[in-house]
């Protein structure tokens, strides 16, 4: 198995997609060996993470369709990880790269995984982390993570992503005070979709506003207007991307965040690995009437015998 999981990275190194999909299938379903697959991991950090957030129907898939257009022609190799609402019934992706995105499916500058969100309430995949370092692996200039638009619990982005780019729509306009504490306040650049509309400049003057309030000396957020469906703001767009790189000051105090979490969840789930839920809940079930029964000291107890 060790030897298979050496051989298997290092495909994915050296850019084979059909070691990535299988790299990511293993880790995301924790198959045999994706333990060894995530202990051998290297800390390679080559590749730019971007994330696209905001609410639904803001035209992000679309969004992300013309930024692919934009870097496939500049000769940049690119990896979308877009995230989507679950099945109830089987987990899976309720919408797939190749309806969203079936223009770019045979490009081989370009890889699409679709993953299910499967209820994370910060509107990303339980394993994103372990994903994205898997996709880290491989020879990619852009990783770019599109997620599911669930709302302000979205911030999770913030601490994952280098780059968080928050896409609105003119419609908007009356919830930019009410998102503001929460999914507002992760964006590195804003994007105004579907700027056609009405209300466009209304909510383009109140984001620069906003902007403008909270900058510092260094630098204020930039606000961008787009018509994605037509192309149009995309490289504006891209070059507040590669201006923000070029100036770019890693988010420390989020990543520690969210790894400090993420460490805090594997060393829960190993803590917990030998206690069956099932057994608990058919004792639970004997001595829940019991006179003397205690939760805590039933809960202390199981602890201790562990």
């Amino acid at each position: 198995m060790q030897d298979k999981i050496t051989q298997l990275l290092s495909d994915i190194q050296a850019g084979s997609y059909k070691a990535l999909a299988r790299g990511i299938t293993i880790v995301e379903n924790s198959l045999p060996g994706y333990e060894d697959i995530l202990l051998q991991l290297s800390n390679r950090n080559e590749g730019k993470l971007i994330g696209i957030t905001g609410p639904p129907g803001a035209g992000k898939s679309t969004l992300v369709s013309s930024l692919l257009k934009h870097w496939t022609s500049n000769g940049k190799k690119v990896a979308v990880i877009a995230v989507d609402p679950s099945s109830p019934f089987n987990y899976g992706a309720l919408l797939g790269d190749r309806i969203r995105m079936n223009e770019f499916y045979n490009n081989p500058d370009i890889y699409i995984r679709s993953l299910a969100s499967r209820g994370a309430l910060g509107g990303l995949n339980p394993k994103i982390i372990e994903i994205t370092d898997v996709v880290k692996q491989a020879p990619f200039d852009i990783i770019l993570i599109e997620t599911v638009g669930v709302g302000q619990s979205e911030v999770e982005i913030a601490g994952l992503a280098d780059c968080s780019i928050v896409t609105l729509v003119p419609e908007a306009g009356d919830e930019v005070q009410t998102l503001k504490a929460g999914i507002m306040e992760i964006a590195d650049i804003f994007v105004i979709n579907k700027a056609d509309r009405e209300a466009a400049d209304a909510l383009y003057a109140s984001l620069k506003i906003m902007v403008h309030q909270k900058a510092t000396e260094e630098r204020e957020i930039p606000v961008v207007k787009t018509i994605a469906t037509e192309g149009k703001g995309i490289d504006e767009l891209a070059e507040s991307i590669d201006r923000y790189f070029a100036d770019f000051h890693s988010h420390t105090e989020h990543k520690v965040h969210l790894l400090t979490e993420k460490c805090w969840q594997i060393l829960q789930a190993e803590r917990m690995k030998d206690l069956n839920k099932k057994q608990i809940s058919e004792e639970l079930a004997t001595l829940i009437n019991e006179p003397g029964f205690n939760l805590y000291t039933f809960a202390k107890n199981l602890l201790v015998q562990k």
